[in-house]
């Protein structure tokens, strides 16, 4: 198996698959940190970070009053790929109204009010952040 290679935009060296999915982990992990930031600043009370299931997995569970909220953060650098909301197809809005579901079903709370929140967080491609924009019910279930 033959593992391409790329030359790194930052120091002009070459980057294999395994850095560039270290990469894409940092950058995540570091949206998810500025996401969950910001929804505390606003007012919610985070819950839970990273909850897997078999229907998928949610970034950050929260409450926001008597509402449950699961978010979905989609983090970008630089725009050549689009914004981050933008990047949500619809098979992974159906696995967050199912990851959802099960969490709430798990979590014995079949009757509360919920919905599903996109934080999109936008990067320059030097890594300066230029956004982070809590959008409410992103996704219907």
């Amino acid at each position: 198996m033959r593992i391409s290679s790329s030359i790194s935009e930052s120091k002009g060296q070459p980057v294999n698959g395994e850095q560039v999915t270290r990469q894409r982990q940092q950058l995540g992990r570091r949206g998810e940190t500025l996401a969950a930031e910001k929804l505390t600043a606003l007012g919610y009370a985070l819950v839970a970070r990273n909850y897997r299931c078999a229907a998928g997995e949610i970034d950050l569970v929260a409450r926001q009053g008597e509402a449950w909220v699961f978010v979905e953060v989609r983090t970008r650098r630089g725009g050549q790929f689009g914004t981050p909301e933008d990047s949500i197809t619809p098979r992974k809005r159906q696995h967050l109204v199912a990851a959802a579901r099960t969490y709430l079903q798990e979590h014995q709370l079949p009757d509360v009010a919920w919905r599903i929140d996109v934080v999109a967080v936008e990067l320059s491609p030097r890594g300066e952040l230029l956004r982070v924009d809590v959008i409410e019910n992103a996704v219907h279930g």
